[in-house]
């Protein structure tokens, strides 16, 4: 997929969420999420400064590298610390700076030269798999955010690139649990929103995961317990992968209990 169409799915999804929360009160913001120690305005300020981050990797990459250093001096506190600054900002403001951010953002993956990557906290990316990395994390936290609403959301053919990435970063959730990676490729079939199948990986692959793709992406982005969800593994290699899944870059999280959301 191209870029300006990536782009231009991830400001659908982020407008979605700015619905959301553009129509809370004030203290709605406080309300807590099922991140452990997170309110609304939390998931909101990871998504304002992961998006800032991303602008500095893709327009300032000598700056972002101070910022890599960092990051790897404070690996299980640098992100979280850094939302927790952004979250004290009265609700307005904070609202102000995740939308023009964003706007930013666009502006610098756009700019990009042809053929180079972006530097990250993972792998380097395209600018195309920034974007897309930038609509799973508005996905998941937006989840974070419905769940804590108590609403719910239709799901969209949007979602195909949370679960591309979660296909293509396999190996990578592999070496993050100091597990390696399988040599063979897996077949990943999954039951699209609209009804479509989307599909990934050799027809006749041994190893194979199926089910819906709505419930592919909550594992993949740690919002729901595999208990829960209608995904299927066959091969024990397959089986493995599906209690790593992971299509964020950061360390491994605790994901969610089994009924924790009924």
């Amino acid at each position: 997929m191209q870029l300006d169409e990536v782009l231009a799915d991830l400001s659908a999804e982020s407008a979605e969420l700015d619905l959301l929360v553009g129509a809370l009160p004030a203290d709605g913001w406080a309300t807590p999420t099922p991140a452990e120690g997170w309110t609304i305005a939390h998931q909101v300020a990871h998504l304002a400064w992961t998006d800032e981050a991303a602008r500095l990797a893709a327009a300032e990459p000598d700056e972002f590298k101070v910022a890599l250093q960092e990051a790897v001096a404070n690996p299980t506190g640098y992100v979280d610390e850094g939302a927790q600054q952004i979250a004290t900002l009265p609700p307005a403001e904070l609202l102000t700076f995740w939308r023009e951010g964003r706007g930013e953002l666009q502006v610098a993956l756009k700019a990009v030269p042809p053929g180079e990557k972006v530097q990250w906290y993972g792998p380097p990316m395209s600018p195309t798999s920034m974007a897309t990395a930038r609509l799973m994390e508005t996905w998941a936290h937006g989840q974070d955010v419905v769940d804590a609403l108590g609403v719910k959301r239709q799901p969209t053919a949007r979602l195909k690139h949370v679960a591309h990435l979660a296909v293509r970063t396999r190996n990578f959730a592999y070496l993050l649990n100091d597990k390696t990676p399988p040599a063979a490729e897996f077949h990943v079939e999954l039951r699209a929103p609209g009804g479509q199948t989307w599909n990934w990986g050799p027809e006749e692959a041994e190893q194979r995961v199926t089910g819906s793709a709505l419930d592919f992406c909550l594992l993949a982005t740690q919002r729901r317990h595999r208990d829960d969800l209608d995904v299927q593994a066959v091969g024990s290699d397959a089986e493995d992968w599906l209690g790593i899944i992971q299509a964020f870059a950061g360390l491994p999280g605790k994901g969610r209990t089994a009924g924790q959301f009924g």
